[in-house]
């Protein structure tokens, strides 16, 4: 029996391009509130969707542990669960009601419900935790387990009371996020996940911080808003140790926002990995101005990290301005070329379809890309989510479906320049070219030294030669698709 079932509502079964990529994360948000629970000396069980089949096996949970509360968690540094998901809603909706059912107590934490808290009360959820979620939930298992304090006098949490709906104070996020003990990744299934990555390294998730700082006007923050907050570079290091001596993953994601963005931190931790026998390689995210900044990229290649990737978005800068993004074409150009300098692969995320922008602009950032030749990109529509200024600008224009059902949906919630289908086709086309062009770079380093070319270099030209063949197909319907003028 346990005094609480934790879950969170992201099943990787539900997103047909993520389950096709195969490279799942344990839920490390979930984890950090079941080792803050066991702090406060609770029992604490773990039914881990990532490696569900469905939300119908969390009963099976439920019937095994006996739980008081069912608390489904969101992993809050997923970006996946931040992208509110239709899927994962109707999951989460339907745990709900399970547990409810069960006679279980049950509290919601993560963006979609914070973003919808009427719709998750009325499913059966007694709490809604806004704001940051492990004190917050810790203080109400104390409440409704022990008889300490009152509901009401517990910040960060939306519920119903007599037909109304309640809303206590804002809960104060956590200044000093060393107090926090380690995530328990003791509760998740450490060798199926190991397997699933299948012929690629085994990849596992650490965060430094919480919150962004910056103002792009599509990012939204319901959970830290802009407090940014970062733990201390030793106490990233003594955790990487750990995993290095218990799990040796192969590599490891830093999953912030962005990595190392406090003057020095990368410096001090580049010393903190060595000096702790620590070093793991990695990938994080980063911005391309804080990277030119002093030494960034020199110790964060100290550090281990092997790739970085960068919020390109576009290669106008009208458009970027438009966005609020805070850099330029030229920064990404620079920190794209020190980086590839120091040996470290950089990938881009682009972003097609904000307001405003023309066939000019897209046309600029195929340049950018093509001139840059980041090693990888991913691609995107903008996607209007609430509490942004850019839902705001475009909310008037959205019809009944206002989320993505999962991650490869790249449907237009507003009236975009061009219909649908062809920002669609714009994703299979930026995909393409990459691929050709960087083909067509490996078969010329080829050729100008004469050495015999890797299994690997083979794989990439045969790839790039298919996407070269095949690119006037996609080309010829993007111009068709130009044509139509309906824009969502």
């Amino acid at each position: 029996m346990a005094d609480i079932l934790l879950t969170h509502s992201y099943f990787l079964r539900l997103d047909p391009k993520e389950h096709r990529a195969m490279m799942p994360y344990p839920p490390l948000g979930t984890l950090y509130a079941a080792s803050v629970l066991r702090a406060r000396g609770y029992s604490v069980a773990l039914f881990d969707s990532m490696l569900a089949n469905n939300a119908g096996e969390l009963a099976g949970e439920i019937h095994l542990h006996r739980p008081k509360v069912v608390a489904i968690h969101d992993d809050d540094f997923n970006y996946l669960s931040k992208m509110c998901l239709g899927r994962m809603r109707s999951a989460a909706l339907s745990m709900v009601e399970m547990a409810r059912r069960a006679g279980c107590h049950v509290v919601v934490h993560g963006s979609d419900a914070s973003d919808h808290v009427e719709t998750f009360l009325s499913h059966g959820a007694d709490e809604v935790i806004l704001g940051e979620g492990e004190q917050t939930l810790a203080d109400l298992m104390d409440w409704f387990c022990r008889g300490l304090g009152q509901r009401s006098e517990i910040p960060g949490l939306a519920f119903a009371e007599h037909g109304e709906r309640r809303i206590t104070a804002q809960r104060e996020l956590l200044g000093n996020l060393d107090d926090l003990p380690l995530p328990a990744r003791d509760l998740v299934d450490i060798s199926s996940y190991r397997s699933l990555w299948r012929r690629r390294h085994f990849s596992l998730n650490v965060v430094t911080t919480r919150g962004c700082p910056f103002h792009c006007n599509w990012c939204a923050k319901p959970i830290y808003g802009q407090v940014y907050h970062a733990r201390s570079p030793g106490s990233v290091a003594e955790e990487l140790r750990m995993l290095r001596r218990d799990v040796q993953p192969d590599r490891i994601w830093f999953c912030d926002d962005i990595f190392g963005l406090k003057p020095g931190w990368i410096q001090e931790f580049a010393e903190e990995v060595r000096t702790r026998d620590a070093m793991i390689p990695f990938k994080c995210q980063a911005r391309v101005d804080l990277l030119l900044k002093e030494d960034s990229i020199d110790q964060l290649a100290r550090a281990g990290c092997v790739n970085v990737w960068v919020g390109a978005e576009s290669g106008s800068q009208k458009i970027l301005d438009a966005m609020e993004k805070g850099t330029t074409v030229g920064q990404i150009a620079e920190a794209t070329r020190r980086l590839k300098a120091a040996g470290v692969k950089v990938g881009f995320f682009l972003q097609f379809g904000y307001p405003g922008e023309t066939r000019e602009d897209i046309d600029a950032t195929f340049r950018m890309v093509r001139d840059c030749k980041p090693d990888d990109i991913g691609v995107s529509v903008s996607y209007p989510l609430p509490g942004t200024r850019f839902y705001e600008t475009v909310k008037q224009q959205m019809g009944v479906k206002q989320n993505w059902s999962d991650s490869e949906d790249l449907a237009m919630m507003f009236r975009g320049a061009f219909p649908p289908d062809f920002y669609r086709t714009l994703h299979a086309l930026a995909h393409k070219r990459l691929r050709a062009w960087q083909a067509k770079d490996i078969a010329a380093e080829f050729f100008r030294r004469g050495r015999r070319m890797p299994l690997s270099g083979v794989r990439r030209l045969l790839a790039g030669g298919y996407h070269s063949l095949t690119l006037p197909i996609v080309e010829r319907r993007l111009l068709a698709l130009e044509g139509r003028k309906d824009g969502r």
